[in-house]
């Protein structure tokens, strides 16, 4: 064997090696990449199943919310305690009932609304008629009231804002609440409310 075979061979071998490192090195970063890609879905599936479980357990607060106030309309109307539901309106701040405002319910998310309501959050209502106030209403394995899960609901005058009055309708608003800070879920349940006269 001479020199020049020795040395093709020699640089065949290198070739043979380089190309091989090569092929290495971009198998290696697609791996990366699809451990990577499975690592965000991952994580990012936890995150949305989190979401969605603080969403449904804000619709059950508000819908608890719901069944509290539906009973307490009820019985205020059972006892005449309430004949129609003038006076029984939300109507602070000025506004929250008018369309045209900036502080229009509507145009208020969740947590602006509670702020307005209750703006320190201990539970007790800053304006008049709200019939609940971040009502607690789930035990934690103490067999305390949770402060996680609470419901605010109180009635709109849908007719305030301009229409012909009528005492007899209203807008129920109930929202729920779970959760604490920066992980708190909220629902916003909105039902029309009309009275049933006789005859009718």
């Amino acid at each position: 064997m001479n020199d020049s075979t020795m040395n093709r061979n020699h640089t065949e071998d290198t070739h043979e090696r380089g190309v091989a490192l090569i092929v290495v090195i971009l198998v290696m970063s697609f791996l990366l990449i699809i451990g990577l890609v499975l690592v965000t879905v991952t994580t990012t599936g936890t995150r949305v199943a989190g979401n969605v479980r603080g969403q449904q357990l804000a619709f059950n607060a508000a819908e608890a919310g719901f069944d509290a106030t539906w009973k307490s309309i009820q019985n205020s109307f059972l006892n005449d305690l309430w004949s129609t539901f003038n006076g029984h309106y939300v109507t602070e701040p000025i506004g929250i009932d008018d369309p045209i405002s900036d502080v229009y319910f509507r145009k208020l998310t969740d947590l602006e609304l509670l702020n307005y309501i209750d703006g320190n959050g201990d539970g007790i209502a800053d304006v008049g008629n709200v019939i609940f106030c971040r009502e607690r209403y789930v035990l934690d394995t103490l067999g305390n009231l949770d402060p996680r899960y609470t419901y605010t609901c109180f009635l709109i005058d849908d007719e305030a804002a301009g229409g012909l009055p009528d005492a007899g309708d209203v807008l129920l608003i109930c929202i729920g609440t779970a959760g604490t800070g920066n992980t708190m879920s909220t629902t916003r349940l909105e039902i029309e409310l009309v009275i049933e006269l006789a005859g009718t």
